[in-house]
């Protein structure tokens, strides 16, 4: 493999706080691997081995509920770190994560970890920031499926897709990766029926443009007034 350079990782967060020799040194112990889209990167209960840094692409972060059913927990985009399972003072990977889009990512041994949060405070930092928010995330997530009628979990799950990851076209805001009603589903814990009557319908009134495994927001305004977002 080609050695990376620094200022691939300058400008992200947990590395933004280093020097670049330091950034050197990080670069030198990761391994860089593609990922086809659908590929599993780990699974969750199996033992955290690695931790990673997604480069390019998109995933989903999945969690299986005691009943069985999968819940899609959230999305990571490129220049975030994830698999970070030793933050938690975990030995094991708390969610599943696949690529929801082809992707690269970086990765390094899990026993680096603690090297890296102990010799680089910028690191440290800035990982467990963002550690933090991505636990907010989750629990927003969580307190919509238990508290929200379906219409508006719906209606937040697209909105967090489009701030995440959204990009402006001429039809209006797209989703930058693959997703299918299934997805949504998984993500709102509803059915897939409630999902394409919702979309379907929301597509008729002119809300959203949605295809196989693509949708465009076409009117975000009305999709914030569904999710309640604005009070």
């Amino acid at each position: 493999m080609p050695k990376l350079d620094e200022s691939l990782l300058s400008d992200l967060p947990p590395f933004s706080l280093l020097e670049r020799s330091q950034i050197r040194v990080v670069l030198d112990h990761a391994v860089s691997r593609r990922y086809e889209e659908g590929t599993e990167i780990f699974r969750e209960g199996h033992d955290a081995d690695r931790f990673y840094l997604l480069l390019d692409g998109y995933l989903r972060v999945v969690r299986t509920t005691p009943g069985g059913d999968q819940i899609i927990v959230l999305h990571i985009s490129p220049g975030q770190l994830f698999g970070i399972a030793p933050a938690l003072q975990r030995g094991t990977y708390p969610a599943t994560s696949i690529a929801a889009a082809e992707s690269i990512a970086l990765s390094w041994p899990v026993n680096l970890w603690s090297d890296f949060t102990t010799n680089y405070p910028g690191f440290a930092t800035e990982s467990y920031k963002t550690l933090g928010q991505r636990l907010g995330q989750i629990q927003d997530t969580l307190t919509e499926m238990a508290t929200q009628a379906v219409e508006k979990r719906v209606a937040c799950a697209l909105l967090r897709l489009v701030n995440q990851t959204g990009r402006k076209t001429e039809g209006g805001i797209e989703i930058a990766f693959p997703v299918t009603r299934h997805d949504i589903s998984e993500m709102t814990g509803t059915t897939l029926h409630t999902v394409s009557r919702l979309l379907s319908a929301w597509q008729k009134d002119g809300i959203v443009q949605s295809t196989r495994k693509h949708i465009v927001v076409t009117a975000p305004h009305r999709l914030v007034l569904l999710s309640g977002i604005e009070g």
